[in-house]
Order: C-alpha cells, then sequence, then structure tokens
C-alpha cells in the first residue's frame, strides 16, 4: 500500500517525495483525510536499456544533434584568432 500524505506535507517534503518516486516509490496524496492524486514514476513508452549507439541515431533523426564531419582520427582545427593591434590596451585602458 502507497504512503499517504495530506496535501499541507505534500507541499512541504515535495522535492523528498519526487526523489524518492523517481526511486520508484508511490505515494497517495489526500484532502482532508480523501484520496486525491497519486504520485508515482511514469514509464515511457521506450522504457529500456538502450545502446549509445541506438539514443544518437534518435537524437540525429530528431535534428537535435548534427553528426561531425570530420574524419574519425582527424586531428581537430580550430581558425586562427583575430590579432587587432592595440587590443590589449584598448582593454587596460577601458578598466580605469
Amino acid at each position: 500500500m502507497p504512503d499517504e500524505y495530506s496535501i499541507y506535507d505534500a507541499k512541504a517534503h515535495l522535492s523528498s517525495l519526487v526523489k524518492q518516486v523517481r526511486e520508484g516509490r508511490t505515494f497517495v496524496i489526500t484532502v482532508r483525510g480523501e484520496a486525491v492524486a497519486e504520485l508515482r514514476p511514469i514509464t515511457p513508452p521506450d522504457a529500456g536499456p538502450r545502446s549509445l549507439e541506438d539514443r544518437v541515431a534518435d537524437l540525429t533523426a530528431k535534428g537535435e544533434i548534427t553528426p561531425s564531419r570530420r574524419r574519425p582520427g582527424a586531428p581537430v582545427e580550430f581558425p586562427p584568432g583575430v590579432d587587432v593591434p592595440g587590443a590589449l590596451q584598448r582593454f587596460l585602458d577601458d578598466r580605469e
């Protein structure tokens, strides 16, 4: 049987309750002794262990990530910075 919390106690301890729900526990929220809600973990439709490759493929298909165009093992190249003469002096002048 799930634990019961009054709405007042549930509000006061919500962070703790949510942490316990993430661990699989279920709670009933009551108002004046009458059960009105249940706080329980949700089961995602695709629950279960998934490989990294599957998750990357899903994120790529959704457009949330873009695969690198760099060849594996190739060195990473960064564009050179812009060299502006006197930048340090302007920075120091702005600080004063």
